[in-house]
């Protein structure tokens, strides 16, 4: 039973795990408070750890603070359907990664570097949420001017960007609101986890 100020917890896993997997989600409807820098580096660092292939690192992270220069060449770059709900949030990060690792003294193309960067993202995510942040990432930015405005160099990828903040409590949403904050599902993992290979077809 839950009642007008709590949120609802209705994600159950079907299989035991860590209850930081189901606790992450990302809301729409943030405070506005500002996210101090030091707080901003913690979920940096928890990223810093992440695994990558040959240890390359390919994650770069680019952000703004909310009440900084920065922030609104940051905002601009969003969609205005991201730009809606981003408003209330106190930092905003691109995700960039290198698309080239350094492989012995040499120079490689690397193959999974979107993969580790995203590595990266998910514990950048999961700390912010033990902090009491909370991370929404976006697809929906200009990915033409991106690069240019950030000054991304050659040879790097603009993967993502991600609003952070403090999530409104859900006592001050109002109902329109709560109906787009309610808890979401995943699939079962029957749908993309497959012993020995894809199915066959059924055609």
């Amino acid at each position: 039973m839950t009642d007008e100020t709590t949120r609802p917890t209705t994600r159950e896993p079907d299989h035991a795990i860590e209850s930081i997997f189901a606790e992450r989600w990302s809301p729409r409807v943030f405070t506005g408070e500002a996210v101090p820098e030091a707080e901003l580096l913690r979920m940096f660092e928890a990223a810093r750890w992440s695994p990558s292939s040959y240890n390359s690192q390919p994650w770069r992270f680019l952000y703004a603070l909310r009440g900084t220069p920065e922030w609104q060449t940051f905002f601009d770059l969003l969609v205005p359907g991201n730009q809606k709900w981003a408003e209330g949030t106190g930092a905003l990060v691109f995700l960039v990664s290198s698309e080239r690792m350094k492989v012995g003294d040499e120079l490689k193309p690397s193959a999974s570097h979107s993969l580790d960067a995203g590595a990266a993202s998910l514990a950048f995510a999961l700390q912010a949420n033990r902090q009491g942040w909370h991370v929404h990432g976006m697809g929906g930015f200009d990915r033409e001017r991106a690069p240019a405005v950030l000054n991304v160099p050659e040879h790097h990828r603009v993967e993502a960007a991600y609003g952070v903040g403090r999530a409104t409590p859900w006592a001050e949403l109002s109902e329109e609101q709560r109906a787009k904050e309610r808890p979401n599902g995943r699939r079962p993992i029957t749908d993309f986890a497959f012993r020995g290979g894809f199915p066959q077809r059924q055609d």
